[in-house]
């Protein structure tokens, strides 16, 4: 593939990555009656095991969090496309890839799972899952596009890259 391709391509799945991320964020930071039924529906299933809090809007994993460390990734993969700094771009894509992997997880793991209540009380028919599958996919390609550049930042992988140590 070409490096105009490849710029192209990881260009499309930066904004594609930070659209869906960007706009969760209402809902997360406006304690939408969505967001409750997520983050509840968690908290709850967590309280089960033993984890009370865990997901509750003060919690080290509630909405908030969440939705703080989405907007740092968009604001990553935006800065790596407009500035043309590609390890900014990489490092966005690893947080996206963590931050969405565990959405998945606790879609199909949990009481969660993989069609969420509307508001209206309908179910989404699993389109919440369906972007955050998508969102992984992105984020796992924009890895493969530049992972010569993911591997410069892991303190071992200077050395298969061809850069120097400094």
């Amino acid at each position: 593939m070409t490096d105009r391709k490849r710029r192209f391509l990881a260009g499309t799945l930066s904004l594609y990555i930070a659209f869906v991320f960007i706009q969760s964020l209402f809902f997360k930071f406006t304690d939408s009656p969505e967001t409750q039924y997520i983050f509840g529906t968690l908290d709850a299933w967590a309280a089960n095991l033993g984890f009370a809090g865990l997901f509750a809007p003060n919690g080290p994993f509630s909405q908030y969090v969440v939705g703080s460390a989405e907007l740092v990734a968009s604001l990553l993969l935006l800065a790596g496309l407009f500035t043309g700094r590609v390890p900014f771009q990489a490092a966005g894509a690893l947080l996206a890839l963590g931050v969405i992997s565990g959405a998945i997880f606790f879609h199909l793991f949990t009481p969660l799972g993989v069609q969420v209540v509307n508001t209206d009380g309908s179910l989404d028919g699993g389109q919440l899952f369906a972007l955050a599958c998508g969102v992984w996919i992105a984020s796992a390609g924009i890895l493969a596009l530049r992972r010569s550049h993911v591997l410069a930042l892991l303190p071992f992988g200077r050395s298969h890259t061809g850069l120097r140590r400094s």
